[in-house]
């Protein structure tokens, strides 16, 4: 709309159609043969990025930004509208990884490209794959510790391209398993990354781990 930022919530989606294969640029599908416990042969249909460096284990990352605050510790959040559902969608910060880059370096550099925030690289998760009934699709999930007394996270400057309309927002890590439910109320779709956080900190709190 003229005269005002774009939000996420502006997008939307105006037609679908298949796809001819030649002219996909992310993806393709396969359909692999392989042989089941009994020692039948059989074939599953799936999905595959075309992105993965080649020297690369994973796709991409996942960033989870913890923001210490007076009121406590909030997890850094966006809002991103994403064309398969047609909804925004409530993630962590993640992207791709990019030729001869390391987890932790991909991602402090899309979370300052994505937020504006300057992180270090603190942990990193296992591979995580996705939906592997569906597609190959992996990440790492990589803590970054996030210096709020640090001028630049201050004063956020985030280099977006220009097709990203991403929202930033934190919430406190103790209330996030209902912010999720409330976010999902108000037709928001919750990240899987995102509500298994939300599950994990659920669990413990109710079973005192």
């Amino acid at each position: 709309m003229a005269g005002s930022d774009p939000k996420a919530s502006d997008a939307k989606v105006l037609s679908t159609e298949p796809l001819n294969p030649k002219e996909a640029r992310w993806t393709k599908l396969i359909k692999t043969t392989y042989k089941d416990p009994l020692g039948k042969n059989r074939t599953w249909e799936h999905a595959e990025r075309c992105t993965r460096p080649k020297n690369s284990l994973i796709d991409g990352v996942g960033i989870v930004a913890i923001l210490e605050k007076p009121s406590g510790p909030e997890l850094l959040l966006q809002k991103q509208f994403r064309p398969p559902i047609n909804k925004v969608v409530i993630e962590v910060p993640a992207g791709l990884v990019d030729e001869g880059e390391t987890a932790e370096e991909s991602a402090v550099r899309e979370l300052r490209e994505e937020t504006g925030y300057v992180g270090t690289a603190e942990e990193i998760s296992p591979i995580m794959f996705n939906d592997p009934g569906f597609c190959n699709t992996n990440l790492n999930m990589v803590h970054v510790k996030v210096d709020m007394s640090l001028p630049a996270n201050q004063n956020l400057k985030p280099e977006l391209e220009e097709n990203e309309f991403i929202e930033v927002f934190s919430v406190p890590l103790k209330s996030l398993y209902a912010e999720c439910k409330k976010l999902e109320g108000e037709g928001y779709a919750i990240d899987a990354r995102v509500g298994t956080l939300a599950e994990g900190i659920e669990v413990a709190r109710r079973w005192k781990l």
